[in-house]
């Protein structure tokens, strides 16, 4: 659905895979630029959201407050019928 998010195994760390409010796929390595902590969507200011220290990404996964001292770790999503696959490249 449209502002969703949801966190999947990417190889052996955890990913993260949103639909945008325009209904456009990203994803992330989930992981934390700051701690190494998990990353999690919230919806309800369409950011990527850190509860370690409190750090915000965009939906572009750059950097909007907090800790972290740079971008999340883009990933590429190709989706294929009902299938969605993500890669490095």
């Amino acid at each position: 659905a449209p502002n969703s998010g949801m966190l999947f195994k990417f190889g052996s760390q955890p990913g993260l895979l949103i639909r945008t409010p325009d209904g456009e796929l990203q994803a992330f390595n989930a992981i934390c630029t700051h701690l190494d902590c998990t990353v999690q969507y919230k919806p309800d200011t369409s950011q990527i959201w850190c509860a370690c220290h409190n750090g915000l990404y965009d939906l572009a996964g750059n950097v909007v407050s907090g800790p972290p001292p740079r971008a999340l770790d883009r990933l590429v999503v190709n989706q294929r019928g009902a299938d969605v696959v993500v890669s490095r490249t």
